[in-house]
């Protein structure tokens, strides 16, 4: 029985050659698809995110707002190479300068009033 299985799948080769480029890249075209769709869905967007935080790192100073990636929002005090000091309502926390996961939008001060007319 599993000799007839085994025919149907295929015919042997002609004389023991070997396989030829072409039958070769059919086999492995698959597998070389799959890499190519994992690149472009997973892999490229998640080394431009990496990038795009590393950055943001790097461009840290003192006054702005940030959200830790604990959910902590707070104003950074101070700042170093791997280290920060974040004061969020009455408390100041030292972090590291990794943890923090993103920039908050810089508040504006006072906000415009809007005046009503009668």
């Amino acid at each position: 029985m599993f000799e007839s299985v085994a025919f149907a799948m295929g015919t042997p080769q002609a004389g023991g050659a070997p396989a030829s480029g072409t039958d070769m890249l059919m086999q492995f075209l698959p597998l070389i698809l799959m890499f190519v769709i994992f690149w472009f869905l997973l892999i490229r967007p998640q080394q431009k995110r990496a990038k795009a935080h590393k950055q943001m790192l790097s461009e840290l100073k003192r006054g702005d707002h940030v959200l830790t990636s604990s959910g902590l929002i707070g104003r950074i005090l101070e700042i170093d190479d791997e280290q920060v000091l974040l004061e969020s309502g009455d408390a100041k926390l030292r972090i590291s300068r990794a943890a923090i996961g993103g920039l908050l939008p810089a508040k504006g001060g006072k906000e415009a009033k809007t005046e009503e007319k009668k």
